[in-house]
């Protein structure tokens, strides 16, 4: 996945980060325009389509991100053991080097005595002394230099805002209007908000997925419940690195990666994958482990963020991003899965879907087909490890670009509604030799309904050779 920004408005990046492997585009609702987010979804749709590839959008939107106001002269620095107040009645602009204004204006109800704020992605450390009505009285613990707008986290989460804002609420019709795949809540506390989203885009006649954004020290106790009511979770490691700190982050994203995969969901792991190659050409072998660790632990999708919309060569980082996910599906362990093995199916396409994948990891097979009509089929068979390519077509391009996020999973549109289902067979196995994914002799797994366009209607698996 790769952020849409300023630098990949620049003629010729957009079908260039196509060709080095991109599935996903992300448009960030916390910068630019509606018409900017509406243009660059326009591009990448005509871009894909010219590559014959099916490119998913996810808008993300802002949430509550808690800020600071501004100061009379932009910055100041903050001297450790100094006093600092954070004040929900000072003027937007009035801040200085004693206090500034703060955007939540309930902040000083959330807040306590001896509680840690953390300003700036946790680069200032603020210790509440007291609070006095709307002010917030503080003693710096770790000073530097604050400039505008820097956001504010609470050390252990516990902030009540909202998570979706007046300002999603219309970010969310735009999103709807430009046709994303995905739309991302950010900050859900609970599956509350990300329920009450999902009301908010019924009822705007939407059908995006949903992707919970997993920034709050709060959500993790309930991780399980906010999957459950999500099509999709991202570990967003910047706000919740922050709130639950840089020690406990690894585990955690191991815990969300697996507990995601349990209950077959999708999962995006994101901010600061490849950081240094918003300037340089080669990430470092830092960067290289963390992609590749989170690729072994099962994640769907990697996310690239200012090093694409903001960098100085978005395709580059695309192309090294790729690289090194394609070195770490190479090893053993990817291959392998005991994903669901001692679990009672509920439905006969969830059934056809293990034992399919059961077949292709004790069997000679070359590439796996499903004809698809929601895409729940080739969800599930993308929860288990394999590193055998699975091929969704399906007649519907909503479900087709939705797919694009799910993991070893190649989407194509295949339009079946004037199909002689006697020849259905021939007709998928000769789409992917045009494309040169099958040959001769090879073995392949087809799965399909019936009743064609039918969802869950899925009830055969049958095994074929390539002629």
């Amino acid at each position: 996945m790769a952020t849409l920004g300023p630098a990949t408005d620049k003629q010729g990046i957009l079908p260039a980060m196509i060709a080095a492997g991109l599935d996903v585009v992300r448009l960030n609702f916390s910068h630019g325009t509606a018409e900017d987010h509406i243009k660059r979804a326009s591009l990448i749709r005509e871009y894909a389509k010219k590559a014959g590839r099916e490119i998913a959008i996810m808008a993300d939107l802002q949430g509550p991100k808690i800020r600071i106001a501004q100061f009379r002269n932009a910055k100041v620095f903050l001297k450790q053991g100094a006093e600092f107040v954070l004040d929900a009645d000072l003027p937007k602009e009035a801040g200085d080097e004693n206090a500034v204004g703060v955007d939540y204006k309930a902040l000083p109800n959330d807040v306590h005595k001896d509680d840690i704020l953390l300003l700036d992605d946790g680069r200032l450390v603020l210790q509440v002394i007291q609070v006095q009505k709307n002010k917030i009285i503080c003693k710096v613990i770790v000073g530097g230099e604050l400039s505008n707008n820097k956001g504010i986290n609470r050390k252990g989460g516990g902030l009540s805002v909202e998570a979706l804002t007046p300002k999603d609420k219309k970010d969310l019709r735009t999103a709807i209007k430009l046709s994303a795949d995905y739309i991302a809540i950010s900050f859900p506390r609970n599956a509350a908000d990300m329920k009450k989203a999902r009301a908010l885009l019924k009822r705007a006649k939407g059908n995006a997925g949903l992707v919970a954004k997993i920034e709050r020290s709060d959500a993790i106790p309930l991780i399980d419940e906010i999957i459950r009511a999500s099509d999709a979770v991202m570990v967003a490691r910047g706000d919740l690195g922050v709130e639950i700190g840089d020690a406990e982050l690894p585990s955690v994203q191991k815990h969300i990666i697996q507990r995601a995969r349990s209950l077959d969901k999708v999962v995006i792991i994101a901010t600061q994958m490849m950081e240094s190659m918003i300037h340089s050409t080669i990430p470092t072998r830092a960067e290289v482990f963390d992609v590749a660790n989170a690729v072994l632990d099962g994640t769907d999708a990697v996310m690239l963020s200012a090093e694409t919309a903001t960098g100085d060569h978005p395709a580059i980082v695309v192309a090294a991003m790729a690289r090194i996910c394609l070195g770490a599906e190479k090893q053993s362990r990817t291959l392998v899965s005991r994903h669901r093995v001692e679990c009672q199916f509920q439905r006969s396409d969830e059934a056809i879907a293990m034992a399919t994948m059961y077949t292709a990891n004790h069997y000679n097979i070359r590439a796996i087909i499903t004809l698809t009509e929601s895409g729940a089929t080739p969800l599930w068979m993308s929860r288990i490890r394999s590193g055998i390519p699975i091929y969704a077509l399906a007649h519907s391009i909503r479900t087709t670009r939705r797919l694009a996020l799910y993991r070893g999973v190649y989407p194509i549109y295949f339009d079946i509604s004037k199909l002689d289902k006697r020849h259905l067979n021939e007709l998928a196995i000769t789409t992917l030799k045009e494309r040169g994914a099958l040959k001769k002799a090879d073995r392949v797994l087809i799965t399909y309904g019936d009743l064609l366009q039918t969802t869950g209607g899925t009830n055969t698996l049958k095994i074929l050779e390539v002629p």
